[in-house]
């Protein structure tokens, strides 16, 4: 089967790409190994999940939320929208494609991805003149490799497998790892009657999603360095110095380390606060565990009933796309910076791969099509 551009993945990424396409009146075709589009968000996300980011700044290309959408928007109210995308823009994934490899035909100039039809156990070939890699950076649950982790006899959950607190209640938990999703996670438990503890290896920012929207409106009009002290500034009339819970401040500021390194600030949810009053543990890096007896770095050890690793993804890319080496690191992950991350050779191309969310794709997904238009219309 032959298209002029092929999408690999339905989530917000693929669905973007496919959208800005559509737009431009460019066949597309999107393969996903699911049984629907945007998996991750309704099938491997908790309950609690709200965007954490302004609804202008999560809105995906051509459609912008209708009026009366809350600022920051429910998972539930995320999905809708997404819905309402499909639907508006005719997207038609063909879903239950487990992609087994995708290489580039240097003879005939084109991409021939052969995927495995998990409902029929037959290969399809696909053959198309670019590729978009839109698996994302979420594509797989990563669980560090932890001394004696296989000798835990209570539960061990990573967050994607994570719904809500109610089978934990009255459980000792420790959550590993303080980005938003750990510290929303260790509010959930909190709330659900669990006694919870988190690990803080490195220093943290933390914020509210009001003091992030608003420093992201300051970024269009002010440099980032000004942005981040009064950010900053902002953040210490709010939660004072809170080194002595353990969450000590980054030296540099909440934006630079965006753009630096990727790590996002805590957008607080209310676990600060439990923090503060002792409901919720901080604890220092695990060293190693022993049977149900987790060891720390400050020598001292708890034990625990579950744990729930927040500990982030990792991509799969390149266990099936042959030949990507110049846009993809080692990792699966773009080589090159943001913003001339997402364009490769022989009309490979990736979204959703920049690390800033909804935003970020939107972008991509932009940048994509009309790059693959001048191509074409060139023809």
């Amino acid at each position: 089967m032959e298209e002029v551009v092929i999408i690999i993945g339905a989530g917000p990424s693929g669905l973007a790409t496919s959208a800005c396409l559509n737009v431009l009146s460019i066949p597309n075709i999107v393969l996903e190994r699911e049984n629907c589009f945007a998996s991750l968000w309704r099938n491997r996300s908790y309950d609690r999940l709200k965007l954490h980011l302004g609804k202008q700044f999560c809105q995906l290309p051509h459609m912008p939320y209708p009026s009366g959408t809350p600022t920051f928007i429910p998972k539930a109210g995320f999905l809708q929208y997404l819905e309402d995308y499909v639907s508006h823009f005719q997207i038609n994934p063909r879903y239950h494609r487990f992609v087994v490899s995708a290489s580039y035909d240097k003879v005939a100039g084109k991409w021939q991805v052969v995927a495995k039809n998990t409902l029929s156990d037959e290969s399809e070939v696909y053959l198309g003149k670019f590729l978009v890699v839109a698996t994302g950076e979420n594509d797989e649950g990563f669980i560090p490799k932890i001394p004696g982790l296989d000798s835990f006899g209570g539960k061990i959950v990573h967050c994607s497998n994570y719904k809500n607190g109610k089978r934990f209640a009255e459980k000792e938990v420790l959550v590993v790892g303080c980005g938003n999703s750990g510290m929303e996670i260790a509010y959930d438990l909190w709330d659900h009657g669990a006694v919870t503890s988190v690990v803080v290896r490195n220093p943290v920012h933390v914020l509210t999603k009001e003091m992030v929207l608003f420093g992201m409106i300051l970024l269009k009009y002010i440099p980032r360095k000004v942005v981040d002290c009064f950010i900053v500034f902002l953040s210490k009339l709010s939660y004072g110095d809170l080194s002595s819970y353990g969450l000590p401040r980054p030296r540099e500021g909440p934006f630079y380390l965006k753009d630096l390194t990727r790590s996002s600030p805590i957008i607080d949810v209310g676990t600060i606060d439990k923090i503060k009053k002792g409901e919720i543990q901080v604890v220092p890096e695990v060293m190693k565990i022993e049977g149900d007896h987790v060891h720390f770095s400050n020598e001292k050890m708890n034990r625990f009933d579950a744990i729930i690793f927040a500990t982030g993804y990792k991509t799969t890319v390149l266990k099936w796309l042959k030949g990507g080496e110049d846009l993809f690191n080692d990792d699966g992950m773009p080589k090159r910076r943001v913003p001339n991350h997402w364009n490769g050779k022989n009309g490979l191309y990736c979204a959703g791969f920049a690390s800033q969310g909804l935003f970020g794709i939107a972008r991509d997904a932009e940048y994509i099509a009309n790059h693959i238009n001048a191509i074409v219309q060139r023809k």
